[in-house]
């Protein structure tokens, strides 16, 4: 499996850089969205961080869940896909759709992409967001599907 294409959405972000450095110590060439090319300093910072020079093995698409362009691209030639992006908004939402609405139509964006015939397997995670507004913390117990 290792040297095979995988694109992980969100590279700048605390799980998108780990699962980065992750794939790379394994073996695999990874492709990571960025909003703007910009950004490619901080993810190339986090994984020095991390103890990788990724060289050759990481490339860069500029894609944001906000909008259409750059996601065939972005999943072209991949044969996983890694989708731990979610847009975060700066404050605290008014209305649960401020969360729920970008996030939904960026996971669709990158599913529609996904259904490259290369594409073998998508991976999903959840946001902080899915329980950081709205949900009061109890001392020493963790958050579950259940909250």
């Amino acid at each position: 499996m290792s040297g095979e294409l995988v694109l992980v959405t969100g590279g700048s972000g605390f799980l998108g850089a780990h699962c980065i450095l992750a794939l790379l110590n394994a073996g695999y060439r990874v492709r990571t969205t960025v909003r703007s090319a910009r950004r490619e300093a901080d993810v190339l910072a986090m994984l020095k961080v991390g103890g990788a020079e990724p060289g050759d093995a990481l490339s860069f698409a500029h894609a944001d869940l906000m909008g259409d362009k750059g996601w065939s691209e972005a999943v072209a030639g991949c044969r996983y896909v890694l989708h731990v992006a979610s847009p975060f908004p700066p404050g605290v939402p008014k209305h649960e759709d401020d969360l729920i609405v970008p996030a939904r139509e960026g996971a669709l964006r990158v599913l529609r992409a996904a259904r490259d015939p290369g594409v073998e397997r998508v991976v999903l995670t959840s946001s902080f967001a899915a329980v950081g507004y709205g949900q009061t913390p109890i001392a020493g117990r963790p958050f579950t599907e259940e909250n």
